[in-house]
């Protein structure tokens, strides 16, 4: 490994960030902003019309993407895992990470023909963009016990997700100048031909995809490949990525530490990630927005929330140098409690914006604090790729599960605040199992 690989080295600690500067802008404007508004004007229009398959029409528009959505969840949930394996096992973790990024991004390219004319390719395509974003993540997070100090590691995951957060608000603005500005023709930049005739929201997609990739590109010049395993004599390695997994698994089921942790943090996730991905419809079903346009509206409220998340991220490092991770986690999880006590009473814009500006606080905190507390937790091993894909699936089986109990819940209750009052129970969860892990104990190797 040459100087520029060095463990604790800023170049390669900045390029291993600089990926979160790439990938977030599909968390944002695919996920978040522009293609939800996107898809829930074209799938109202397509509904009215009679536009939508037989087997689908009972459905409700929302409901179809929710579902489709879980389903790209299971399908990474069962590869992570496997191609985890396979990564330590062969020392090619960059090359996944390279291939989830480039499908991702392509698919994303793909989303700016997103039509209910042909709506099961459609949603293929929107399948493949999640699997290729969440798929990435794994690998990714994988790389952050390798280039960084124990000690560094709070103060790395926190500039990895502050890079995400500026970077994509940054394409957000772009997008939205070019969404409202008028600059763009309504018949597009491309009038002569059929299959480019694309609106300004649906170049936006294309610019996600391109500034994924593009930017990507820094970091795979500055990170390590990997550490590949003596393969003498090995028919598969997928036979022995398998291997490599299952013994990942063994010293996480012997690791009394790690298993609560991991538990801990499947149940807070579940409602952490679930508030993150109602907040929207949250805003449109639950608040009035006398005043103030209601796109509008929800558009600031998401970019309130990505720039406080810079701040929570940064104080959530600063706070686990005096306290402790654990604490740390503890203490945020409380917070998360209030928000959704006072959620359950928010009715007025101006109640909605300071619910997202709390949101965004503790979002950055608890995302970045999660990662590099299970990182600094993780034994002297280059299988680094494996134990962060059991990480990954109970995030991701978490996500599916929370909006699932969501969802019935709200059925129940009949409307989205019961639902949001219920997630207490999981963060007070979260708080029990946490309080039973002992102090983490961080050797400052880079000292």
């Amino acid at each position: 490994m040459t100087e520029i690989f060095k463990k604790g080295s800023k170049k390669v600690i900045n390029a291993w960030a600089f990926y979160d500067w790439a990938n977030s802008v599909y968390s944002l404007v695919i996920s978040s902003a522009i293609f939800p508004l996107f898809y829930s004007a074209i799938s109202k229009d397509a509904f009215e019309n009679g536009n939508v398959p037989d087997v689908l029409a009972d459905f409700n528009n929302e409901s179809i993407i929710i579902i489709v959505s879980a389903i790209g969840f299971i399908i990474v949930s069962i590869l992570s895992p496997i191609l985890s394996g396979v990564a330590d096992y062969s020392g090619k973790k960059k090359t996944f990470l390279k291939l989830f990024c480039y499908l991702g991004s392509f698919s994303c390219i793909g989303l700016a023909f997103f039509s209910f004319d042909y709506l099961y390719l459609s949603l293929v395509i929107y399948v493949l963009a999640l699997i290729g974003f969440w798929g990435s993540l794994v690998f990714y997070n994988s790389f952050l016990p390798d280039i960084a100090h124990p000690d560094q590691q709070d103060g790395v995951s926190a500039l990895g997700f502050s890079m995400g957060y500026i970077g994509s608000v940054l394409l957000l603005a772009l997008c939205l100048g070019l969404i409202m500005s008028g600059i763009w023709p309504e018949e597009g930049f491309f009038p002569y031909s059929p299959i480019l005739e694309l609106d300004a929201v649906q170049f936006s997609f294309i610019l996600v995809g391109i500034w994924w990739m593009g930017f990507a590109q820094y970091t795979y010049a500055y990170l390590p490949e990997g550490v590949s395993k003596d393969r003498t004599g090995v028919k598969s390695i997928w036979t022995s990525g398998f291997k490599e997994l299952g013994k990942v698994y063994k010293q996480l089921m012997q690791n009394l530490s790690m298993k609560k942790y991991l538990s801990a943090f499947f149940i807070y996730s579940m409602a952490v990630q679930t508030v993150m991905y109602v907040a929207t419809y949250f805003g449109t079903e639950e608040v009035v927005w006398e005043g103030i346009d209601q796109t509008f509206g929800l558009i600031g409220s998401i970019l309130l929330i990505q720039l406080v998340a810079i701040l929570g991220a940064w104080l959530a490092s600063l706070l686990s140098k005096q306290i402790g991770n654990i604490k740390t986690l503890i203490v945020i999880n409380v917070v998360w409690m209030l928000i959704c006590v006072y959620g359950y009473f928010v009715i007025t814009p101006i109640q909605f914006f300071i619910t997202a500006g709390f949101v965004g606080l503790v979002m950055g905190s608890i995302q970045s604090l999660s990662r590099s507390t299970y990182s600094k937790m993780l034994p002297e091993t280059t299988d680094t790729t494996s134990f962060f894909s059991f990480y990954d699936v109970a995030e991701k089986i978490g996500i599916v599960i929370g909006m699932l109990l969501f969802a019935i819940v709200g059925e129940i209750t009949g409307s989205m605040r019961g639902p949001i009052l219920f997630l207490i129970v999981f963060f007070i969860i979260g708080v029990i199992i946490l309080s039973t892990i002992p102090t983490l104990k961080v050797n400052k190797e880079s000292e």
